[in-house]
């Protein structure tokens, strides 16, 4: 991938903290709120916010749902380096709560060991689309969290979404899709990082494989099928180098197009 197709770091930076401050000014609000995950995005997010309407003004949400302790290690780190309140709201039980109220009631919605038609995998009965349901309920809960706090503040809800994961889809719909501005929509990994540098983000945090936390071990590149690399170039230039990836990348964004648009709304005449 050229290295002039990227955009200037210190650019971004300027720019990025002055759209988030018209972003304030024009919704009237107190301030931002947002996940602190321990990863590269929600840190650039933390600190343009910081920048741009100062610390004071913003609020971060470490959300653990049965996550590793080494995320809200750096979560910590993060909003010290930009002096950002953090408070964690431990998200476990809950979770977990829900989980058993559909697993009992999910008998009236689909055979056990199956939803949607995708047969059970193992002798807990748990199949791919399960697995995957219950996964996502997590940023679901993440998100109503923020939503609390947001409207108990007079704050917008910041999504720290990147260019690659909107292009593709790669989040999840009314969970971390969802917020009232996101800052890093039009930029691709290379350039997160780049300003993730430019900010002062903590090296660890650069450093880290992308992960949603979702489960154990998982990461973004593991789960996508290709690497963020490979999608910056794409995006940029039109083509990873690689047709296979490239189908790849086609295909995940024709399965995400109903989260790219907003919903049908019938218009009887």
């Amino acid at each position: 991938m050229s290295e002039q197709r990227l955009r200037d770091p210190a650019r971004l930076r300027e720019y990025l903290v002055d759209w988030l401050r018209q972003v304030q000014s024009q919704s009237a609000v107190d301030g931002f709120i947002f996940g602190l995950s321990g990863g590269i995005d929600s840190a650039v997010v933390c600190g343009l916010a910081a920048e741009a309407v100062g610390a004071e003004h913003c609020l971060a949400l470490v959300l653990p749902v049965e996550s590793h302790a080494e995320d809200a290690r750096l979560a910590s780190d993060v909003a010290d380096r930009f002096g950002v309140r953090a408070i964690t709201v431990e998200l476990a039980r809950p979770f977990r709560s829900l989980v058993e109220a559909l697993a009992d009631s999910r008998g009236r919605g689909a055979r056990p060991g199956e939803v949607a038609g995708t047969p059970a995998q193992d002798a807990g009965h748990t199949s791919p689309a399960e697995a995957l349901a219950l996964a996502n309920v997590k940023p679901r809960l993440r998100m109503l969290a923020l939503y609390y706090y947001a409207n108990l503040l007079r704050y917008l809800v910041l999504g720290t979404g990147n260019r690659d994961e909107i292009a593709v889809g790669y989040f999840t719909k009314h969970g971390d899709g969802a917020a009232d501005a996101f800052p890093l929509a039009d930029l691709v990994k290379a350039e997160v990082r780049a300003l993730a540098r430019e900010l002062g983000v903590p090296e660890a945090v650069i450093e880290r494989p992308p992960s949603a936390g979702l489960w154990p071990g998982q990461t973004d590149e593991a789960e996508l099928g290709f690497s963020y690399d490979q999608l910056d170039r794409y995006l940029l230039e039109g083509g990873s180098g690689d047709e296979g990836v490239d189908a790849a990348i086609r295909h995940r964004q024709d399965q995400a197009r109903h989260k790219l648009s907003p919903p049908p709304a019938a218009r009887p005449e």
